[in-house]
């Protein structure tokens, strides 16, 4: 493999606070592939909670802060659609009345990446030399699925995880309910919406649900451990960079 850019990651909240180890388990990716890899000091939140309530003020605010933490990196990696949506779609909107920011939010929104998108499309790379022996299955977030096409890239990296069962549920793309501030605001329907994702989850007797959203993962784990459900949950990055028995991935 040729030498490629330096990869700067971006991790959104919900990792950086919540889920650690899924940001551990990129670099351990890259590392893998002998990519370089940087955390650039001072990232945030990217301002998706903010711009979803309708406070684009807040979200602008937070836009700028991210374009100055990134201007500089070659090449930037999350492991969440949803946020990378925010930067490639929303933050041209924020500064569509400042020619100058909006030309470099156009510029920094071209080179952010999901993770699975940047190691299929960019890279080339689809088997990792991963293993994860267990049966597994896969949810479309809606950001990833609908807003950046991404649905063939995640599957064609677990087709080639050793030992992995890939069983497709019903409806994989149908919402799970988390939507951010829609979970808060309108709780009942969350929940209702999170059971119908469970049941399709269930109907497929996989042990494992993983998908590229911590966001859509976290809710799908907190309602399959309210109702002690047999089905775990683990991100595709923790699969990924997997190598050894499945009982030794994911719910760290």
């Amino acid at each position: 493999m040729t030498q490629q850019p330096t990869v700067s990651l971006f991790i959104q909240c919900l990792v950086d606070h919540m889920y650690p180890h899924v940001g551990e388990a990129m670099v351990n990716l890259f590392d893998r592939l002998d990519i370089p890899v940087t955390y650039p000091d001072g990232q945030t939140c990217c301002g998706q909670p903010a711009f979803n309530s309708g406070h684009r003020q807040s979200a602008r605010k937070a836009a700028l802060h991210f374009l100055q933490v990134f201007r500089d990196s070659e090449v930037i990696i999350c492991p969440s659609g949803s946020c990378v949506h925010m930067v490639r779609h929303h933050y041209p909107q924020l500064f569509k009345d400042e020619p100058d920011l909006m030309q470099m939010a156009e510029r920094i929104g071209d080179r952010t990446y999901e993770l699975t998108e940047y190691l299929v499309d960019v890279l080339g790379v689809t088997d990792l030399g991963a293993s994860f022996h267990a049966k597994t299955t896969y949810h479309d977030s809606c950001h990833l699925s609908r807003s950046l096409g991404i649905r063939r890239q995640p599957r064609a990296l677990l087709s080639k995880v050793a030992g992995l069962e890939l069983i497709e549920m019903e409806n994989s793309d149908t919402c799970c309910g988390f939507g951010g501030t829609f979970s808060i605001h309108y709780p009942e329907i969350s929940t209702a919406m999170v059971d119908e994702k469970l049941r399709t989850i269930l109907a497929t007797g996989a042990e494992y649900v993983t998908g590229c959203d911590i966001s859509c993962l976290m809710h799908i784990q907190g309602r399959a451990q309210k109702r002690n459900l047999p089905v775990q949950v683990v991100h595709i990055a923790e699969i990924l960079s997997h190598q050894g028995e499945a009982d030794h991935a994911g719910n760290k």
